[in-house]
């Protein structure tokens, strides 16, 4: 698993420093760029992972989409649109629309008590005020190192893995927190404890439902969970890389180190194609199909409360680059593969970088997101 106060960082670095220099970018272009040479630049630049695919997408779908690079490193096979890419904890934002669909089939309730999600389970005093709302927004001060199996344990725990997240949860909430409860401290645990609560409420696994409440409803037909595997038999797909001292080795994702434990699904285990991966954040930025979610549902999940950065599974905060309007961003990896979504919905706009060469990658890949929001900015 990734190192969470690291991520909590890029994630940071990427909405309050990284895209607060746009504005004054986007004016110095003296000439515009297309995206797609912006994508030729970020596949060559040094440190660029074997893959990238990159899309803006509008309320109205996706307007450009673009790939570049190799499947597998040292292989000549090219990705394509069709692959399909891990989406790390950027899964962590369609875990809370599964509970805002829930919230909207009065089978769940905004700041529903854990006493409530989780009756008869023994809750440490310390967590009686802690609702599913305060886990969504990371403040339930739960930390990942004390609560979370290690992978290696949760990769032989034969159980069913509902039957673990609900071992994790139960353990977890007998105990005090580690953390401040009230104070921000990404973990998570606090999604892996939420897919539980989805799972007691709805009597079916998270893997189950979120089919039912978000990938069937929005068509993401691509979609599914852990490192993504060709999607038909003979063909091939993008695969994840491990890099050290800048090499880049793929990790075929049949092996039980391509992904992070099943346990982890509903913090970070989703994949899909760059064309679906567009449509959900299509959906959160007033894209979404009729019915789906009430557009209040939606503003509840990409607005942080007064004060905070963190809404449910969106850091979200004002963009410079959007006018100060609000905006919505997620960095996910699972060291392997690496995701960035940046939308304001204001704008009705949105940003998707997704590639293959895990957290390293990033040094070509946050640069390019940026110069595609400087680009449409201008």
């Amino acid at each position: 698993m990734i190192d969470l106060d690291r991520r909590r960082w890029i994630a940071g670095a990427l909405t309050l420093g990284g895209t607060s220099a746009l504005a004054p970018h986007s004016r110095a272009q003296a000439t515009p760029v297309t995206p797609d040479a912006l994508l030729d630049q970020a596949i060559a630049a040094p440190g660029a992972p074997p893959a990238i695919a990159a899309g803006i997408v509008t309320r109205t779908g996706l307007q450009w989409s673009g790939v570049r690079g190799v499947r597998r490193f040292g292989h000549p096979d090219a990705a394509t649109l069709d692959d399909r890419w891990h989406l790390g904890s950027n899964t962590k934002a369609m875990t809370a629309a599964v509970f805002a669909r829930l919230v909207d089939q009065d089978r769940a309730r905004w700041a529903m008590p854990l006493s409530e999600a989780f009756p008869g389970t023994p809750l440490d005093p310390a967590l009686a005020g802690i609702t599913l709302d305060d886990l969504m927004r990371h403040k339930a001060g739960l930390r990942d190192a004390d609560a979370l199996p290690t992978p290696m344990v949760a990769r032989a725990d034969p159980r069913p893995v509902t039957v673990q997240r609900a071992a994790i949860a139960a353990s977890a909430l007998s105990r005090a927190p580690a953390g401040a409860v009230g104070t921000f401290a990404y973990g998570n645990i606090n999604y892996v404890i939420l897919g539980a609560a989805i799972e007691r409420i709805t009597g079916r696994p998270w893997e189950e439902v979120i089919q039912t409440e978000v990938f069937g409803p929005l068509r993401l037909s691509s979609a599914g969970f852990g490192a993504p595997e060709s999607p038909t038999a003979g063909e091939s797909n993008t695969w994840g890389h491990r890099v050290a001292a800048g090499v880049a080795t793929p990790v075929d994702p049949a092996s039980p180190g391509s992904d992070n434990p099943p346990m982890l699904g509903p913090a970070g285990r989703a994949h899909m194609t760059l064309a679906d991966y567009s449509t959900w954040i299509q959906a959160m930025i007033g894209g979404a199909p009729e019915g789906w979610l009430r557009p209040e549902r939606i503003g509840v999940l990409t607005t942080a409360l007064p004060g905070d950065g963190y809404a449910l599974g969106w850091i979200a905060s004002p963009g410079p680059w959007a006018g100060g309007r609000p905006t919505i961003a997620h960095e996910g990896s699972n060291t392997l593969w690496h995701a960035i979504a940046v939308a304001c919905p204001e704008l009705e706009t949105g940003y998707v970088v997704l590639s293959n060469g895990g957290m390293e990658g990033r040094s070509a890949t946050v640069p390019l997101i940026q110069a595609l929001i400087a680009r449409t900015t201008a």
